[in-house]
């Protein structure tokens, strides 16, 4: 319904002109199906991603990385070599991590992430934990569901050699994929509207009529409540399962640069109750804008309580503490800030999330549909797959 593709992973323009994107999104190696759909429509992945291990650093220089190898001996040497850590710490976090995978990585029957690691010692739970669950599930460690946390280090940390690789965009989001894609199915004969927004879905036969058009089946690939409108007079109890999810902003601030680069693309940042960002990346080190930082607030609803101009002079604060060589000692100039205010849903334990199915022809393809993974861009893309092969199987 936008007048443009992408949703909420897309570049906007600056009021006072160029280009950014509307919040820092990541990929990582195990998204192999969005690889794979980026590939399929002729997305040259190699050069438009930047290819890193995983490296959670700090800007002391403490953290975690995730050697190149095999996984299991990557992840091991990451942890045996991590900087800030007492031995006690890498024994007990390699103790915990090796219980988890000899249980094929299933929930021991706990609730939460934080119930799941409380017998780690805090310098892993605050420094590695923490910053790892709300980057993956956009939901605090105290709220988010272990289920799922233990899937996403399964397959990021413990599945496949690259699987826990940072994939970096080069270039603004909607070259990355949304124009591309656009461009692939217009070339296949492909009918791309923009700008419009569904009003009424309703049930002729055994077709559909969209707006008054007929069709054979119809895909709800929207956000959730959009479907849930769209819904709600066909299949009332999809339609209130969709509205019942409760979802989490994310908030991205855009900060001027003036002095040298960072040394890494990415770092983690210590986030408190005065610190909302978790992470900042080097805009300049990938390449699409020249001495801006963006620094990330997941979970953002604690701090946009008082609005995005307060989270703002707030994220500045933070960032001339943490990076004092990177602003010459001044508060930062502000480039540009967004919230996202509905970017995921709530991943929390136990949650009920609406299937795929419908009714018969009418599917939903989203990353808030019934899977094992959180609102991921790889969660989205598996849904459509999801979505496509059930409507062409019922053919």
């Amino acid at each position: 319904m936008a007048p443009y593709p992408g949703g909420r992973a897309r570049t906007v323009a600056l009021p006072g002109g160029g280009v950014i994107d509307n919040g820092q999104h990541i990929l990582i190696g195990a998204y192999r199906e969005t690889l794979a759909l980026m590939s399929r429509v002729g997305v040259d992945v190699d050069s438009l991603l930047m290819r890193r291990p995983l490296e959670l650093r700090y800007p002391d220089g403490s953290g975690l990385k995730v050697t190149a190898g095999p996984p299991l001996v990557g992840f091991a040497l990451g942890v045996l070599t991590a900087r800030g850590w007492t031995f006690a710490a890498r024994r007990d976090f390699l103790r915990t991590a090796w219980y988890w995978w000899r249980d094929g990585m299933r929930n021991p029957g706990v609730a939460t992430v934080t119930e799941l690691c409380a017998g780690l010692p805090e310098t892993v739970r605050a420094g590695l934990i923490e910053p790892l669950c709300v980057a993956a599930m956009n939901t605090h460690a105290d709220e988010a569901c272990a289920t799922i946390f233990l899937r996403i280090l399964a397959d990021a940390l413990f599945a496949a050699r690259g699987g826990s690789d940072l994939l970096l965009p080069r270039v603004g989001l909607s070259d990355l994929l949304p124009k591309r894609a656009t461009q692939w199915l217009e070339q296949r004969g492909a009918t791309v509207v923009l700008g419009r927004r569904v009003n009424v879905v309703e049930a002729a036969t055994d077709r559909w009529l969209v707006d008054g058009e007929l069709f054979d089946d119809v895909v709800l690939a929207c956000p959730a409540n959009e479907a849930a409108r769209i819904v709600r007079l066909i299949v009332p109890s999809w339609s209130a399962q969709a509205d019942a999810l409760r979802h989490e902003p994310i908030a991205t601030v855009y900060l001027r640069r003036p002095g040298p680069a960072l040394k890494l693309p990415m770092l983690a940042l210590r986030a408190d109750g005065d610190n909302p960002a978790q992470f900042v990346f080097d805009l300049e080190v990938l390449g699409p804008s020249q001495g801006t930082l963006a620094f990330v607030v997941s979970g953002a609803a604690p701090w946009l309580f008082d609005g995005l101009d307060a989270l703002v002079q707030r994220v500045r604060s933070q960032a001339l503490r943490e990076l004092p060589g990177q602003f010459n000692g001044e508060l930062p100039a502000v480039v540009h800030a967004a919230a996202e205010r509905r970017a995921t849903f709530a991943c929390t334990p136990r949650l009920q999330r609406p299937s795929m199915a419908v009714a018969p022809g009418l599917v939903a393809a989203g990353d808030y549909v019934e899977g094992p993974y959180p609102a991921t861009l790889e969660g989205a893309v598996r849904s459509g797959l999801r979505a496509a092969r059930n409507i062409l199987q019922s053919e």
